[in-house]
C-alpha cells in the first residue's frame, strides 16, 4: 500500500468534516499516516486575505475540503462583518493551492457542491464561471476534483486532463429513507418516483431503475424573455405519468434553494391523490427560510424531506420536524481511500449491488 501520508485541508466550515472523515480513514488506512493539517486565512482590515499553513505538505497527498455554500462562515472588512459568498469560498481554496507552492505529492479537491455548478453551459451573452473555474485550478495543480450530483456533468469536460468524479448519493439517501420509514412498500402498486422537472429525469430514473418502480416527471415551461430572481419565471407546470393516487410518492432534486416549485410540486401530487411524500435533494439551502416547508409538513402535504450533509444546513433546517439527514462523511472517506491508492472508483459510482443488498435486508427485516 502507498505510504505517502494522507492530508486533510479543511477550508472554513469544513472543519467538522474533515474530523469526520479522519476517524473513518484511520480505521481503513491502517498503513497509511492520515492527518488534518491547519491552515489560517487571516485578513487584513481592508478584507484582503492569505493562506498560512500550519504544517509542512512535502509529499504527502493533500485532500483540500471546500464548502462554496456555507455562507454561516464570515470575516470582517471595514469593521463590518460580511458572511462568506461561494466567490470568497473559492479565493480561499485558490490561496491554499498557492501556500501549497507544489510542495505536495499532489492535491486534490473535495468541493461537494461545485463552485458556479449552475453556471454551466452559455445561453445568451453570459460567462461560463464554473469552466473557467476548473481550468483555473487545473493550472494551478490541482491533480483530482470531487463533487456530488453535479447540475450538468459535462462541465468537466472543461479540463479533460484533469481526474474528475461526480458521485451520487442514490445508496445513501434510499438507506436514509429505509432507516426513517419502515413500512414503505417498493413495487409499482404502492410507490412512484417523480422529477419535478425535465433536467433531473436521469438522476430520478435512476431511483426508480434501482427500486423497480414506475416513473413520472414535472414539465415546466418557462417565460424565456423574462427573468426574476436571477431565472426564467415558470408559465406551465404540468404532471406527466402513472397514476400516483394512493401511492408513496419520492421526488428527487439536486437543490432546493428557494423552493418555490419544489413545493409546487409536492402540492400538486397531493391534489392527485398522493398517500405521501417523500422529498430527497443533496443540497438543502432553503433559501427563502423554512417556513413554507413547516406549513406544507403542518398540513400534511409534506412527510419528510432527505438532505445530505455535503454542504452547509442552518439550525432552522436541521431542527425542523420533516428534515432527515443523509450521511456521506462513509462514502466520500472510501472515495479519498480509492484514490490514494490507485483503486478504482467504479464501484462508488455505480452502487447497484449495495441498493440491490439493502432492498433484500429491508424486504426481510419487514
Amino acid at each position: 500500500m502507498d505510504q505517502t501520508a494522507i492530508a486533510l485541508l479543511p477550508l472554513p466550515g469544513m472543519e467538522w468534516m474533515a474530523t469526520g472523515i479522519l476517524a473513518y480513514l484511520q480505521t481503513v488506512c491502517k498503513d497509511v499516516p492520515c492527518e488534518i493539517l491547519p491552515v489560517e486565512l487571516p485578513r487584513f482590515a481592508t478584507g484582503d486575505a492569505k493562506a498560512v499553513l500550519q504544517n509542512s505538505v512535502r509529499g504527502k497527498d493533500v485532500y483540500i475540503l471546500v464548502d462554496v455554500g456555507n455562507y454561516s462562515q464570515t470575516y470582517t472588512i471595514f469593521d463590518r462583518e460580511n458572511s462568506m459568498s461561494p466567490d470568497d469560498h473559492f479565493q480561499n481554496l485558490v490561496r491554499a493551492i498557492s501556500a501549497i507552492g507544489g510542495k505536495a505529492d499532489r492535491v486534490n479537491v473535495i468541493a461537494p457542491f461545485l463552485y458556479s455548478a449552475r453556471q454551466d453551459r452559455r445561453v445568451a451573452r453570459e460567462s461560463l464561471d464554473c469552466a473557467v473555474a476548473l481550468q483555473h485550478l487545473e493550472s494551478i495543480g490541482v491533480s483530482n476534483v470531487m463533487s456530488f450530483d453535479l447540475h450538468d456533468s459535462r462541465v468537466q469536460n472543461a479540463t479533460p486532463f484533469m481526474g474528475f468524479d461526480n458521485l451520487m448519493p442514490t445508496y445513501q439517501t434510499i438507506k436514509a429513507l429505509c432507516g426513517s420509514f419502515k413500512d414503505l412498500r417498493f413495487d409499482e402498486e404502492h410507490m412512484v418516483v417523480v422529477s419535478p422537472d425535465f433536467g433531473g429525469i436521469n438522476r430520478n430514473f435512476a431511483y426508480a431503475n434501482e427500486l423497480g418502480i414506475d416513473l413520472g416527471m414535472f414539465y415546466k415551461r418557462r417565460n424565456v424573455k423574462k427573468v426574476q430572481d436571477g431565472k426564467n419565471p415558470v408559465e406551465l407546470h404540468k404532471y406527466i405519468g402513472p397514476d400516483v393516487a394512493g401511492k408513496d410518492v419520492l421526488i428527487i432534486d439536486d437543490i432546493i434553494a428557494s423552493g418555490d416549485s419544489m413545493l409546487d410540486s409536492v402540492k400538486r401530487i397531493k391534489e392527485f391523490g398522493a398517500k405521501r411524500v417523500f422529498v430527497g435533494v443533496t443540497f438543502g439551502f432553503f433559501t427563502g427560510g423554512t417556513e413554507r416547508f413547516d406549513a406544507a409538513f403542518k398540513n400534511g402535504l409534506l412527510e419528510a424531506v432527505f438532505v445530505t450533509n455535503a454542504s452547509y444546513r442552518s439550525p432552522a433546517v436541521t431542527s425542523a420536524s420533516w428534515y432527515r439527514e443523509v450521511d456521506l462523511l462513509k462514502y466520500i472517506s472510501f472515495y479519498i481511500f480509492s484514490v490514494h491508492t490507485g483503486n478504482s472508483v467504479s464501484t462508488l459510482l455505480d452502487p447497484h449491488t449495495k441498493i440491490e443488498e439493502l432492498m433484500q435486508a429491508y424486504q426481510t427485516r419487514k
